[in-house]
């Protein structure tokens, strides 16, 4: 990691091939920018306000994180949309085994719990996730399987580690649309 005049520039490792200058990649859910690349490695930019809304600033050399690259159109869509416009940072409370399931409790901001509702959909990490449960104010629940767990950075979470989180976007069009008529007496 580097500071610039163009940000905090990123190199991650990645066997991606075709890449171009301009391309958008969800990192850790956050969509950049490729500045450069080579093979097996991309480098991306993350200016003040990417660095202040997300876990990026805190990331390391090795910290591993979940990519993912732009939807072309045409492809299947394999969960919800997720734009990788992160709205708010979570904080891990509790991880815990449950039967073949592993779940994830996320105490949230204020501004996401309110666009939760049980099977709804949420992006924590770049990942598209369902919402197990709402078990307390400000408290989402993950029930993530195997797989997930295994192919994701979201199997080595642990209480106290914060993750990046993008709310379903039909949810926070229904909020800003729905906001005049819920505010008339």
């Amino acid at each position: 990691m580097s500071v610039t005049d163009a940000g905090r520039t990123l190199v991650l490792e990645a066997p991606y091939e075709g890449l171009a200058l301009g391309e958008s990649i969800a990192c850790h859910g956050a969509c950049l920018t490729v500045t450069a690349f080579g093979p097996g490695w991309f480098a991306v930019s993350a200016v003040t306000t990417t660095l202040e809304r997300t876990t990026i600033g805190a990331w390391t050399p090795g910290t591993r994180v979940n990519l993912e690259r732009a939807l072309a159109v045409g492809d299947r869509l394999g969960g919800h949309i997720v734009q990788g416009h992160v709205d708010g940072v979570g904080t891990v409370t509790v991880t815990a085994a449950h039967g073949d399931a592993w779940l994830i409790d996320i105490a949230v901001p204020d501004a996401i719990d309110e666009l939760l509702v049980p099977l709804g959909s949420i992006a924590v990490d770049g990942v598209s996730l369902t919402v197990n449960a709402l078990p307390a104010p400000g408290t989402l629940q993950l029930s993530i399987i195997d797989h997930t767990r295994r192919h994701t950075t979201l199997g080595a979470l642990r209480p106290g580690d914060r993750v990046q989180l993008e709310a379903d976007v039909l949810a926070k069009h229904l909020k800003r649309l729905a906001a005049p008529l819920l505010s008339r007496p």
